[in-house]
């Protein structure tokens, strides 16, 4: 097995990124149906932003290892598993724990990269790749010539967002500061300037029917103007409350708020939907069937980014030791895409 520690980063409390520890500790040993990561790849999310002051929904309690997800070779595999998957490169969701050289997971919830791919750029597209597959084609069911607005279109989820959208044969229209603009129009996206625009005014005129599909995830007051942009028919996809990201007290209020106007909304006979979109939703009751969509939606996502459908956005790549100085950047709104850590 490589090397004969782990080195990971822990989460101690409400810290800033500089209070990040980094610890040695043995390497895993996997039990029965496990198999042992060596990580080559994983990322900084807004997850992470969230849990390091406490305001993530369900997070575990202080100390922990953070990390959603990663990429990395099968280094050892437990009893129960064939030895034909030690050596192959892999990707999971993981929600904690990534932030690690060495991470056991169940072999059940390890997907397959191509061999094509690289690690920081499959590792792109595992979280954000799977919130934007299922949020487009399993909650908004978008599909060619319907026209959507994606908020955020220059971040982590948002840039998968646009290219699916695109690869879908759909118009987007996406909000962005205006130094991200020529970036997202290379892309085919219709920018929208959301510091220096009325963005509801805005969509209007360039959507004047609506729009079939919003992808929020800034909550609060974006997404009742969300809610008002959507044309007969249309979905909205909520999938955060970035608009509370400084708040202090409780990070499950903003998600309750969220699920209660949702709810109000379906109720009412409007003719649109609405959805709070949960990565992790169906895995406690269903966990089969969570992992089977999972794996099959994470393998098209991988497909795409294969055949050039979807060009890894890597805002920077850093080592895991300087985790304080990558969370840093990805918390700083200034870059485009995922800031990954390396080993």
């Amino acid at each position: 097995m490589r090397g004969d520690k782990c080195v990971e980063v822990v989460l101690p409390g409400k810290v800033e990124p500089e209070g990040l520890e980094l610890r040695s500790v043995p390497v895993p040993v996997p039990s029965a149906g496990q198999v042992v990561v060596g990580m080559e790849a994983t990322g900084v999310s807004f997850a992470e932003q969230q849990m390091r002051r406490g305001r993530y929904y369900d997070q575990p309690a202080f100390p922990f290892v953070p990390g959603y997800d990663l990429v990395g070779t099968v280094l050892a595999a437990g009893p129960g598993i064939g030895s034909e998957l030690v050596g192959k490169r892999v990707a999971a969701l993981t929600k904690t724990g990534g932030w690690a050289s060495h991470v056991v997971l169940d072999a059940a919830d390890v997907v397959g990269v191509p061999d094509g791919v690289g690690a920081a750029e499959a590792e792109t597209a595992v979280v954000n790749g799977i919130t934007a597959w299922q949020m487009l084609h399993r909650k908004a069911k978008v599909r060619s010539g319907a026209t959507v607005l994606v908020h955020g279109a220059n971040g982590g989820v948002g840039s998968v967002l646009v290219q699916l959208a695109i690869a879908a044969g759909a118009k987007v229209i996406g909000t962005a500061s205006a130094r991200h603009h020529e970036g997202l129009r290379a892309l085919g996206v219709i920018p929208v300037d959301y510091r220096n625009e009325n963005v509801p005014a805005r969509v209007r005129e360039l959507a004047p029917g609506g729009v079939d599909a919003v992808f929020d995830h800034i909550g609060g007051r974006s997404v009742h103007d969300s809610w008002g942009l959507l044309a007969r028919g249309g979905t909205l996809v909520s999938y955060g409350s970035a608009a509370t990201r400084d708040d202090e007290g409780s990070g499950s209020l903003p998600v309750f708020k969220l699920l209660g106007r949702v709810w109000l909304w379906n109720w009412l006979p409007n003719c649109r939907s609405a959805y709070f979109y949960n990565v992790w939703a169906g895995r406690a009751y269903a966990k089969d069937r969570f992992r089977a969509r999972l794996r099959a939606d994470l393998t098209q996502v991988f497909a795409a980014l294969d055949r050039g459908d979807l060009t890894p956005r890597i805002a920077a790549e850093i080592p895991l030791a300087r985790a304080a100085e990558a969370m840093r950047l990805a918390e700083s709104g200034t870059v485009a895409g995922k800031v990954v850590l390396v080993p």
